[in-house]
């Protein structure tokens, strides 16, 4: 293909592509959402976090390619803690959280906490009772590289967190605390292709 075919083959691409963004905005603004008329009431339904009707996790099982671990209340109660102190957009207020750090449980089964090289491909998914699923990189909880925290909390202001656990996720140096899993049942460690 001479270069001016090929040209003329990308200007048209762009013209085509251009052609359907026009005509699909078109067609929503002929026919905009329908909007509940002034002085009705509408039902909203509640927001949540996964699919799964949430429980009560009793038990936290790790995995990684190789091995995995399980965690009751009453065994991470009895591994070091650390605690912080983290700003809860949701609560509107400093919470303080007890727990184990991450990186900690993840050790015993092979995972590096000097994460180099081909370390970085790992990544975590921590998923909660109601299938609400979050991911954190290898760095995010390694703090040889990064300054934040994330813990696996289990007190919340010196007391077992009830409402949203017995486990609970919890990361320091996040805006907000939309990976924070409440009832943590499942952290698999990964490895991106």
């Amino acid at each position: 293909m001479s270069h001016s075919a090929s040209r003329l083959t990308q200007k048209i691409t762009i013209f085509a592509a251009l052609a359907i963004v026009s005509v699909t905005a078109w067609s929503q603004s002929q026919n905009p959402p329908a909007q509940p008329k002034p002085g009705s009431t509408q039902e909203i339904a509640p927001m949540h976090h996964g699919d799964k009707p949430a429980g009560p996790a009793n038990v936290l099982k790790i995995t990684t390619s190789a091995q995995s671990a399980e965690f009751t209340p009453e065994k991470l109660a009895s591994l070091p803690h650390t605690t912080i102190t983290v700003f809860n957009g949701h609560a509107n207020t400093n919470q303080t959280f007890s727990g184990v750090p991450l990186i900690e449980l993840l050790k015993p089964l092979g995972v590096t906490e000097q994460p180099k090289g081909k370390d970085f491909r790992l990544y975590i998914e921590a998923e909660g009772s109601d299938g609400y699923v979050v991911v954190y990189s290898i760095a995010e909880v390694t703090p040889y590289i990064h300054d934040g925290t994330v813990i696996v909390a289990d007190t919340l202001a010196d007391k077992p967190i009830a409402d949203n656990g017995p486990f609970q996720l919890v990361a320091t140096g996040e805006k907000h605390p939309a990976r924070w899993v409440r009832n943590l049942v499942a952290i698999r460690v990964l490895h991106a292709e």
